[in-house]
């Protein structure tokens, strides 16, 4: 029997509208996707001609490339190759940096081109092998993978199919592939490794993320009540979709994008109210003999505070460094520094010319969000009758003096007119393109999304260098309260633009009336090292590439003597990367403290404050270790103090989570964490606040033998390293299952350059990684972070450093099981899971037992059960086992208690010279003297 033909019809209509359907969703995941992935060689480029340009150079022999890395790499069930098999290792892109500082033609100061983007910037490689990985990169290496781009594409497609962004589908074009060169040789043609690039490193970032913002919409779009709706076009803007976080961000982006398609966004045409052509060159001159004399109307300042992080003792110190009783000071706390806040209410509540923003918001690296503080303190300090104030200043708590407040004032009394703010140099054009200014960006969800190409306003001269200046008080007044074309023009433009704070005010200061007050020098010294600095380490946050600059070191002190412009301040400084040079400098201006004061050479640093923090705050496996430290503690005050088996009144049990932890500093040296916790006392049964002290041992050794054609120094192992400074930010190198680590070589300098090869061995003899590294012959440091699988099987973890296969030096370290779990105790099921290794103990793609043998390590059944019996232990059998793990690589040094204790061998905190009760001179805050000063 027939059916209805209608119904036919209408049946194969449905299916071909459902094809359609498909095929349309196919292609707008393959476009985001592409432009994703293309859209870090967008921000190392001038503009799209030379990205089309280089693409097309290279593409060629990428597809080589590619063909070529795939061969002689062994899969995961294939048998192990043939000693005499041919293997191949890529050619590492130098990931070496030199002691020496870049050929920069710099003033002996130091104090050029103070800005934030790479000087050569199209040449910055903006991947980075130690970029964030999200969680979808920790799964199995290779197909096991899922690839994080194409994820974010998918995820993004199908929630905008559900949400308000209800814009027109996009249509599909033709775009370029990024692909990044692999070098091939085969130095070693008898053993399989890893292929590998060495690359320069993106730096952690300053500020932590957070889930929002406190920065509002821009006026424009707040009273639009219906939302845009146009064609997404735009590859940045599509990338910026499929990858913001929240719904209300991903709104914005729609918004801001189509008010700027339809001309409605930025300002085309501002006016120029400078009466001069060109640029003002008001010169000033620095006399060092008569800046002590006091002027006869002194200037009174109004210090700006802009802090975050948690270093309280530091800004303690710049505080008491710039303090007088005739200036005034303004903090303002990142939203993000709970910790670092509230010890900030204590300073101001000490001193009746200090305040605290009564607001405060989540500022980012490059974002408009610090635009927008600035401009809100500025208004803040404006409204505030009782303070008179004639300059504005802004510090950050990196900053320190390199010369006295009375030769400060003495040099604004004779300059009360100027304005001093550093320009970027001549190249106009060029500033404006690596500093982006002809991009669109908005910031939400604490990020800087690029969205676009736009046009500078016509009519005025864009300029722009540093975000650190010194501004009179009409010049505030008038960018705060001036309702010109000028000013409103710039407002709205400099609201999309990154880094607004390195451009608005030198713009606007260019353009306006007050022109000739420009004096180009912001009376700063800034240690840029653009060698190590210029990394692109904000790219986790700003969808381009930045610098940073350099900690200064003891050796830097004469170039703060020798500084010949006119020169008050210095950035930036580092107390847990150098407390000495800040000593050195506070003794050359106020004169060293007397001698045998404790605590002169020791720094302490709050990580960790349960009361503002939470246990919420710490990964699984930094409370994990935190507990286990403390533990250590009780058992020294166990066995170390106790005066009879029979006496308990030393013996202690643990309650909750520890209370703070503290770094602690010898001589620019890292010697341990203090954990507080509370403790109770078995004699008594009374509650005792305790902190444990503990050391990291290393475990490094060389070859033994040691050859003297030897280069290798040391190796460390450890999590969040930082290439600007060198250093791991994760102090000792706490690890654990879910932890992705890092392996830093140092060498010394040789003759000719040399091949490395690292193996990476775990508990359980397992070969979970090799490549080979080129160090070359004035290479310092080397380091990589191989792609593992995870998690990481807990236990000892071998590293060794081979030449030619022959030994250089090795060592061990701990990756140490989770005592918790989301904060919680650890439940066997997650317990068997989080320990027991990547699947089939496959860390790679590759399998390496084939070298096993060479590198003689006996496959051990003894091992292997030993492991799996550990990795279901919970409760008493696993706090044991991570403690004894722990034992060997940390030592509990001593235990003091914060109040009175019924131990009475206990030693009081406060009177010990390393606790963080004990002393601190340097950093104590006391009244101010007569002459109005603390310091």
């Amino acid at each position: 029997m027939n059916g209805n033909p209608c119904v036919r019809k209408l049946a194969r209509r449905s299916r071909y509208a459902l094809l359609v359907a498909a095929l349309a969703l196919l292609l707008v995941q393959t476009l985001i996707v592409w432009n994703f992935s293309s859209l870090d060689s967008a921000g190392r480029d001038g503009g799209t001609r030379s990205r089309e340009k280089r693409e097309d150079r290279t593409e060629g022999l990428n597809k080589a490339d590619r063909m070529h890395s795939r061969r002689g790499l062994q899969k995961r069930d294939d048998p192990p190759l043939p000693l005499g098999k041919a293997s191949v290792r890529h050619k590492p892109q130098a990931d070496v940096y030199h002691s020496h500082r870049p050929k920069e033609k710099l003033r002996p100061d130091s104090n050029n081109n103070e800005n934030s983007v790479p000087k050569d910037f199209d040449a910055i490689d903006s991947n980075s092998n130690l970029g964030p990985r999200s969680k979808r990169e920790m799964g199995p290496v290779g197909k096991g993978r899922r690839n994080p781009d194409k994820a974010q594409a998918q995820s993004m497609t199908e929630k905008s199919a559900k949400e308000v962004l209800k814009y027109p589908p996009i249509q599909p074009r033709a775009l370029g592939h990024n692909y990044n060169h692999t070098h091939i040789r085969n130095p070693h043609p008898h053993m399989p490794t890893v292929p590998v690039r060495i690359q320069g490193s993106n730096e952690d970032p300053l500020f932590h993320q957070s889930n929002k913002s406190t920065r509002s919409l821009p006026p424009d779009l707040e009273t639009r009540k219906e939302p845009l709706q146009c064609e997404i076009s735009g590859k940045e803007a599509i990338s910026a979709l499929s990858r913001a976080k929240s719904r209300e961000c991903r709104q914005q982006i729609v918004e801001v994008y189509c008010k700027h398609k339809e001309r409605m966004l930025m300002p085309e045409k501002v006016p120029r109210y400078c009466p001069i052509e060109g640029k003002a060159n008001v010169n000033v001159h620095w006399d060092e003999d008569t800046s002590d004399a006091s002027p006869p109307r002194p200037v009174r300042i109004a210090f700006v505070l802009v802090v975050h992080g948690r270093a309280s003792r530091q800004l303690q110190r710049l505080f008491k460094a710039i303090y007088h009783t005739s200036h005034y000071y303004y903090i303002h706390v990142d939203q993000r520094s709970s910790y670092l806040h509230r010890e900030v209410l204590t300073l101001a509540g000490q001193y009746p010319n200090v305040r605290v923003t009564p607001w405060r918001m989540s500022t980012i690296w490059g974002g408009a969000s610090l635009l927008t503080m600035y401009l809100r303190s500025m208004e803040d300090l404006l409204k505030m009758t009782d303070w008179s104030w004639e300059f504005f200043i802004n510090l950050s708590a990196a900053d320190y003096p390199i010369r006295t407040n009375q030769q400060l004032v003495a040099f604004l009394s004779k300059y009360r007119n100027i304005n001093f703010i550093k320009s970027h140099g001549r190249d106009n054009a060029r500033f404006i393109r690596k500093q982006g200014l002809d991009r669109l960006f908005y910031e939400c969800d604490t990020h800087m999304w690029r969205l676009g190409d736009r046009k500078i306003p016509e009519g005025i001269a864009v300029d722009g260098g540093s975000d650190w200046f010194l501004l009179n008080r009409a010049f505030v007044d008038y960018v705060v309260n001036s309702q010109d074309d000028l000013v409103s023009s710039m407002k709205r433009f400099y609201s999309y633009t990154l880094l607004p704070a390195e451009s608005f005010f030198h713009t606007v200061l260019e353009n306006s009336a007050h022109c000739e007050t420009m004096v180009d020098n912001n009376l700063r010294l800034t240690n840029w090292n653009r060698k190590l600095g210029c990394k692109c380490q904000y790219k986790h946050i700003v969808d381009w590439c930045g610098c940073s600059p350099n900690d200064f070191k003891p050796s830097d002190l004469p170039r703060f003597q020798q500084a010949s412009r006119p020169t008050f301040f210095a950035r930036k400084f580092e107390a847990s990367v150098s407390q000495e040079i800040i000593s050195q400098l506070d003794s050359y201006l106020f004169g060293a403290y007397a001698s045998g004061i404790p605590g002169l050479q020791a720094y302490w640093e709050n990580i960790y404050e349960q009361v503002t923090d939470g246990p919420a705050s710490l990964s699984d496996s930094t409370l994990s270790h935190y507990h286990a430290f403390a533990r250590m503690g009780l058992s020294r005050a166990t066995s170390s103090l106790q005066g009879h088996p029979s006496d308990n009144s030393c013996r202690y049990i643990a309650i909750s989570h520890p209370v703070s932890v503290h770094l602690y500093f010898l001589v620019d040296q890292f010697q341990g964490y203090l954990v507080r916790h509370v403790a109770t006392n078995r004699g008594s049964t009374q509650l005792e606040s305790l902190e444990t002290w503990v050391t990291p041992r290393d475990h490094f050794t060389l070859a033994s033998p040691p050859h003297p054609t030897n280069r290798l120094q040391h190796i460390q192992i450890g999590t969040d390293w930082d290439p600007k400074e060198r250093l791991f930010r994760n102090w000792g190198g706490l690890l654990g299952p879910e932890d992705d680590p890092v392996a830093v070589q140092r060498w010394s300098r040789g003759q000719s350059n040399l091949t490395a090869t690292v193996v990476w061995i775990d508990p359980t003899n397992v070969i979970a990684a090799t490549y080979d590294i080129l160090v070359d012959a004035s290479a310092e440091v080397t380091h990589y972070r191989p792609p593992l699988t995870l998690p990481l099987r807990p236990g000892v973890w071998t590293l060794r450093v081979l030449h030619h296969w022959s030994p250089l030096g090795q060592t061990s370290f701990i990756v140490a099981p989770l005592e918790f779990h989301r904060q919680k105790p650890i439940q066997q099921v997650d317990a068997l899971r989080l320990h027991g290794g990547p699947a089939r103990n496959s860390y790679m793609e590759q399998s390496f037992h084939g070298l096993n043998p060479v590198l003689q390590l006996p496959v051990s059944l003894v091992a292997v059960e030993e492991a799996e019996a550990n990795a279901g232990l919970t409760g008493a059998s696993l706090h044991r086992w991570l403690d004894r793990l722990l034992e060997g690589y940390w030592s509990a040094s001593d235990v003091c208690s914060i109040g009175p204790s019924a131990c009475p061998v206990m030693q009081r905190c406060r009177l010990t010279a390393w606790s963080s009760a004990s002393p601190d001179p340097k950093s104590e805050l006391t009244p101010p003297r007569a002459d109005g000063r603390i310091r």
